[in-house]
């Protein structure tokens, strides 16, 4: 969530706090500020190391993992490095020992153990993780001013989804499919094999950091992918996102009602969700750990909670035309009027369902199956908890929530803690 440009919630934004995202398991989340840099543990919520600047702020701040690397992009009204720089900092050394330049202003970091990807506002360029980094590849995209991309996080698989070069289209690249036209002989280590664990990773975590070899070769190639392009929406993306092994994606356009989720591989549309009515900023979806539920959080400081298809064992069926007429569907409960299919998400749904092929879109729409919203109007993210049937919250105004929600009936989730990661005595 890049807060250094102002939207119409700024005003409630906590002073000098310029980024926050999560890193790639939502254990831990990153603050860029006017002054520095922080990181926090997410359960329980706990700040674990902080960088304090003189000399100007940080706009990006990515991790990878809990690992002693992360990529910084300086931003703010006296940024720290020029906004057209990536610079990798060890936090071992405390120091930058990547420095990266670029003609124009960097938009969006991600990091993975062998690759790290930077988005520049019409391109997309793939390095290798390593102390001397190789250029990859050149993607070219639409005007990107968002930074939107996403690059799966698994081992085995490295998904790279980023917008096409129409307005409202996504490009899917396996980047472990690439065919490099030129021989190499030579390789350098990657970045997993001289990172440490600089903020407490579980002990099997580090097993993985530690087993990991390069999987890339330190030589100028030219290599050749295969791209697969989604016509996802009629209006300019806002969100794109994807699971942690890169078989799903998740997008929203700048309308913020609807999200809808594809498969990567066949690039099939797999469900489609409305978040509401009224137009919203969407500035983060995340799925589960299994991919079977996502929550997506928007400038209104409300978040929703989908299942996926099967995401539910017990949702309750309510039968069109019998009951209450005035009661209608609550939340978990699945619609099945006469004459259509039960829908076994346990997904809301208009009790007009049963007329889709009479009535326009939205009332065949799937909404909700649980939501609640934090105190104040502003821009926040979400992602699934470490505990079972949670959802974490980061807000713009320095806050960050906890709730749970109920796996079979939804409805209004209930708020766990809450707590203030930034507070006013942090910026005396």
């Amino acid at each position: 969530m890049n807060l250094s440009k102002p939207s119409p919630y700024s005003a409630s934004d906590a002073p000098g706090l310029l980024y926050a995202s999560f890193n790639q398991d939502f254990g831990c989340f990153s603050c860029g500020l006017d002054s520095g840099f922080r990181i926090y543990n997410c359960d329980p919520l706990k700040e674990k190391m902080r960088k304090e600047f003189e000399d100007g702020g940080i706009c990006i701040v990515e991790m990878l993992f809990r690992c002693n690397y992360l990529a910084l992009v300086g931003g703010g009204k006296n940024p720290k490095y020029p906004p057209n720089k990536v610079i990798i900092w060890d936090d071992e050394r405390n120091r930058g020992v990547i420095e990266l330049e670029f003609r124009s202003e960097v938009k969006a970091v991600r990091l993975r153990r062998d690759k790290f990807v930077v988005v520049l506002v019409n391109k997309v360029i793939v390095y290798t993780f390593s102390l001397q980094p190789t250029k990859l590849h050149v993607f070219e995209t639409v005007d990107n001013d968002r930074g939107l991309v996403a690059l799966s996080s698994s081992d085995k698989h490295a998904i790279l989804i980023f917008p096409g070069r129409q307005s409202g289209h996504i490009q899917i690249v396996d980047l472990n499919s690439v065919v490099s036209t030129t021989a190499v002989s030579s390789s350098a280590p990657s970045a997993s094999s001289f990172a440490t664990n600089a903020f407490s990773a579980p002990p099997q975590q580090q097993q993985q950091q530690e087993q990991l070899q390069p999987k890339y070769p330190m030589a100028s190639t030219k290599p050749t992918a295969n791209i697969s392009i989604i016509p996802a929406h009629t209006s300019p993306l806002f969100c794109l996102v994807t699971n942690t092994n890169g078989t799903k994606c998740a997008s929203a356009s700048d309308k913020g009602t609807l999200i809808r989720v594809f498969d990567t591989g066949s690039s099939k549309l797999l469900n489609e969700f409305r978040r509401g009515v009224d137009r919203a900023e969407i500035y983060s979806i995340a799925f589960n750990s299994d991919s079977t539920r996502i929550c997506a959080g928007s400038d209104k400081g409300t978040v929703h909670i989908f299942n996926l298809d099967g995401a539910t064992g017990g949702a309750r069926v309510y039968h069109g035309g019998t009951g209450s007429p005035s009661a209608g569907p609550h939340y978990g409960e699945v619609i099945q009027p006469h004459h259509s299919s039960q829908m076994s998400s346990g997904n809301r749904q208009s009790s007009f369902a049963f007329m889709k092929d009479l009535l326009p879109k939205y009332f065949s729409s799937a909404w909700s199956f649980a939501q609640f919203k934090v105190a104040a109007d502003c821009r926040c993210i979400c992602a699934f908890g470490g505990e079972k049937n949670t959802v974490i919250v980061i807000c713009a105004d320095g806050s960050f929530y906890r709730f749970m929600f109920d796996p079979q009936k939804g409805g209004e989730c209930v708020r766990e803690s809450y707590n203030k990661f930034l507070k006013e005595s942090d910026d005396d």
